[in-house]
């Protein structure tokens, strides 16, 4: 169980790493910092769906063609949290040493879209003041671990918890009980 979890985790820890880098040097390059939230949590997701895959494989080559519930989810889990991981290193890379003016971009732009939304003045220093917060927060160590987790762990989180109401079967396929 612990070599397909590795396996896996490494896998989609490396795919949705590799996307989050090029797509920020696209953002970088480009100066557009509005983001596209959809286009990074269904890259998430696709990383994900190597959950199912590896729970899968499990299932049917090294258990027997049995898997319970909780076997599921913790294969999926474990994978989530090593995916998770790397995304989170890649990210502190990319954010620290190549992209450090990222939250300030980031932050102009999100002020930039309300004024062009028509927000009030009341509503942009609001947005303003919490933005400023945002950053300076940003800026401890834990919390910007805390903020990256909690970004992409409750997808593959998800992702597990369906995985194993899909996947999980108590007996093999092709056995029959006779009562």
């Amino acid at each position: 169980m612990k070599k397909i979890a590795l396996k896996y985790g490494l896998i989609s820890g490396l795919f949705i790493s590799t996307f989050t880098v090029l797509s920020m040097a696209y953002c970088h390059s480009e100066n557009n910092y509005g983001g596209n939230m959809l286009l990074g949590y269904s890259a998430m997701l696709l990383a994900f769906s190597l959950v199912f895959v590896a729970v899968k494989s499990y299932r049917d080559k090294q258990n027997s063609g049995v898997i319970s519930f909780s076997m599921a989810f913790q294969i999926g889990l474990y994978i989530t949290l090593i995916s998770s991981t790397i995304y989170l290193v890649a990210w502190a890379i990319d954010y620290h040493f190549f992209i450090q003016d990222f939250m300030d971009k980031y932050c102009t732009a999100i002020l930039e879209n309300l004024k062009r939304s028509g927000a009030t003045s009341a509503q942009i220093s609001a947005k303003s003041i919490e933005m400023a917060s945002m950053k300076e927060t940003y800026k401890n160590p834990f919390m910007f671990v805390l903020f990256t987790y909690a970004e992409i762990f409750p997808v593959g989180l998800i992702v597990s918890l369906i995985t194993a109401l899909v996947v999980k079967r108590k007996i093999p396929i092709g056995r029959v009980t006779i009562a």
